[in-house]
């Protein structure tokens, strides 16, 4: 019984010890997070003496050399190497100490000694490593990575944590060269490199080192096909798509895979606007012959490419001939049908907008509504087309009885959203501006945000001016400009806006106006006279409900057109922090982060 009593009496004691060292642990290293080194430093000294822990001793050196007890601190860890000289952590603390009281010779003396003694130890040597990385010596972390590379005899060692550490510091060159090494080995690195890269270089000079770097790498190593991959994407991130297709072609002669890269490559070009490179990267793949995979897909989307290529900017007519032509070989080859309806609403569309052959374009799209198999998505489409060319035709009833009978078709849909909106706007085309707006009104509770932002536009055009009979008829005159751009008479157009301001000096649709203009101006391809315009806009009119448009639409233009991505990323960041409510801001923040390196979606 006696005995018993000593044990539960020791067992309570150590209980007590236990969750007195737990309270001493927690406590100190609260102080410690909170700059406290001089209470920190109490409870640190008698942990360490207790349990003669590492990660006890480092926050209590830390603490001795914040508070300035240098003595004290080199007393001790001389005491402690003294006692065991194996233990590296007090050669570095040591060095740490040297560092601190302002003797670098001493301390440059010591980590030499220290990276010197590293023992062939992998594990070791990265405790080591992260001891210099805890103190934010990063330098020396490297030199200790790098000398146990030596050591080991394997340069494939410590990858990931001179990665991380480069990427930290920002060191361009080493994080290239890093990637480079480890890429060859581990290509499935490749996400994670561009990724990397993306978030540490700023600036295009950056992106030359990496450029160099490849162009050497593939010289010498031309079947590693990661380095053809990263090279093309460093032209894409650049917008040097011309360069980037010559890349993509010497890999496609040299692979000779199925041609699935080459194709989605070809893709972002069209997606980024670059239809000139398009057309050439969508032609190589059609020169392979009817054999290929992507053969249909390459055609069609060439023939489209071209297409986007015609009417932008100032169009060619002879160009828009010929692309017609190619729509209608389309036709001829395949047949009027299902699949091939695509090409006949775009000859049509070429036919009624550029070529003025309004007849033709009207009885090949009322034909095309009697094609057998046609899905009701693509009738109301003919329908909308239809009703489109009824305008141009100076047919507005026409126009917008089909209108109408599409909305009701398609309640509640995209495409029925879209027929009212139609609908709304040839009512304004026309001067009815009641009803406009109130077909307006209804349609900014649309579900499809773009319509819904558009109807919103146009319903407070009209209720911002219609204040007296003068404001009126300034409101008429802007309708009949927006008529004349719709119908591709952008010269007219321009003209119609500019005597606005002069027929009518104290008109209140001077920011609508604007606006106006620099779409026309983005229309036919004169980007400067855009870029000025919507920068007019927004430093005139800070309250216009235009001026998260003309924000998104500047830095789209600088991303796209100019290729300048600091500009780009400026508009969209103001738009982001002065219009968070806008449609446009969730965009706009996925192209800002794009534009600054971040990963999406991967």
């Amino acid at each position: 019984m006696k005995n018993l009593t000593v044990i539960l009496l020791l067992s309570f004691a150590n209980s007590i010890c236990v969750a007195q060292n737990n309270m001493d642990d927690a406590l100190a290293f609260q102080y410690y997070q909170q700059a406290q080194y001089q209470e920190a430093s109490v409870l640190l000294e008698k942990l360490f003496t207790k349990t003669k822990n590492d990660a006890y001793f480092d926050m209590y050196l830390t603490s001795l050399l914040k508070i300035k007890k240098f003595d004290e601190a080199e007393k001790l860890v001389k005491k402690l190497a003294k006692e065991n000289p194996k233990n590296i952590s007090y050669g570095i603390g040591l060095a740490r100490i040297y560092q601190e009281k302002g003797q670098p010779d001493a301390a440059t003396k010591k980590y030499i000694e220290v990276l010197s003694n590293l023992p062939a130890d992998e594990f070791k040597i990265r405790d080591v490593a992260n001891r210099f990385y805890g103190f934010q010596a990063y330098e020396l972390a490297i030199s200790t990575f790098l000398e146990g590379r030596k050591i080991l005899n394997n340069d494939k060692l410590f990858t990931y944590e001179l990665l991380s550490i480069y990427r930290y510091k920002k060191d361009k060159n080493m994080l290239v060269q890093e990637y480079l090494s480890a890429l060859a080995a581990t290509p499935q690195l490749l996400l994670q490199a561009q990724s990397a890269i993306a978030s540490v270089f700023e600036e295009k000079a950056d992106y030359r080192i990496l450029q160099a770097a490849l162009l050497k790498k593939i010289q010498k190593e031309p079947e590693v096909m990661v380095f053809t991959k990263l090279l093309i994407w460093q032209y894409l991130q650049q917008q040097e798509y011309e360069m980037a297709l010559r890349q993509l072609i010497a890999q496609d002669k040299r692979i000779k895979d199925d041609g699935f890269i080459l194709y989605t490559s070809a893709n972002t070009f069209l997606e980024n606007k670059a239809y000139a490179t398009a057309v050439k990267a969508f032609e190589y793949i059609v020169s392979k012959g009817r054999e290929h995979p992507y053969f249909l897909q390459a055609k069609v989307e060439m023939i489209n490419a071209k297409y986007q290529l015609a009417i932008s900017g100032q169009f060619d007519k002879t160009k828009i001939s010929e692309l017609a032509n190619e729509y209608n070989a389309i036709l001829e080859e395949y047949g009027r049908n299902p699949r091939t309806v695509f090409a006949l609403r775009r000859w049509a569309n070429l036919q009624a907008f550029y070529l003025n052959n309004l007849p033709k374009a009207e009885n090949a799209l009322e034909a095309a509504l009697a094609i057998p198999g046609l899905a009701s998505a693509d009738i109301g489409q003919i329908k909308l087309d239809l009703g489109d060319i009824y305008i141009l035709t100076e047919q507005p009833w026409e126009a917008f009885l089909i209108y109408e009978q599409v909305a009701k078709q398609f309640e509640s849909q995209v495409i029925g959203n879209e027929a009212h909106y139609r609908s709304a706007k040839l009512s304004f085309y026309q001067g009815n501006f009641t009803y406009a707006k109130s077909q307006a009104d209804v349609l900014k509770a649309s579900t499809t945000q773009l319509i819904a932002n558009d109807a919103l536009n146009l319903s407070l055009i009209i209720s911002d001016n219609l204040q007296t009979p003068l404001d009126s008829n300034a409101l008429k005159m802007y309708a009949d400009a927006e008529m004349l751009e719709f119908r591709n008479q952008t010269t007219l157009a321009l003209k119609k806006l500019d005597t606005i301001t002069i027929t009518y000096p104290r008109n209140t649709l001077a920011d609508d106006i604007l606006m106006s203009k620099s779409k026309i101006f983005i229309k036919t391809g004169e980007i400067t006279k855009a870029i000025t315009t919507l920068k007019e806009l927004i430093e005139t009119f800070d309250t216009s409900i235009w001026n998260d448009d003309a924000l998104f639409i500047l830095g789209e233009l600088y991303e796209k057109n100019i290729k300048d991505n600091e500009q780009a990323k400026t508009y969209y960041q103001k738009l982001i922090n002065d219009h968070p409510g806008s449609m446009f801001s969730s965009e706009a923040r996925k192209r800002f982060r794009i534009l600054r390196g971040d990963n999406i979606g991967t």
